[in-house]
């Protein structure tokens, strides 16, 4: 297969992962942060990250957008639910272990 295409059959399989977790919005970040070591704010952060590094203009709240489907304040208010303590010494935990340092609330 050529760069090319794989580029875009990654690119294709990306967004509608991103479609998917727009869908989900009864999945919580905090579930899947400590199911899997990433979050929709992870995403965020790595699109942020990858246009840093090709010097294309972009905010975090704008790649949140991308990443939500909407800004992400209106996301919180409108699906994040509130979190059990138990969740979230489980989330302190992966974000460390995923991200090499604890987490900065």
């Amino acid at each position: 297969m050529d760069h090319q295409t794989r580029t875009e059959l990654e690119a294709a399989a990306f967004r509608r992962l991103i479609a998917h977790l727009q869908e989900r919005t009864d999945v919580q970040n905090i579930d899947l942060m400590n199911l899997a070591g990433f979050c929709r704010n992870c995403f965020s952060k790595w699109i942020k990250a990858a246009a840093d590094e090709r010097n294309v203009e972009l905010s975090l709240d704008q790649a949140r957008e991308m990443v939500y489907g909407m800004p992400y304040e209106a996301w919180k208010t409108k699906y994040q639910k509130e979190t059990a303590a138990d969740k979230q010494a489980v989330f302190e935990q992966a974000y460390e272990r995923t991200h090499g340092e604890p987490h900065k609330s």
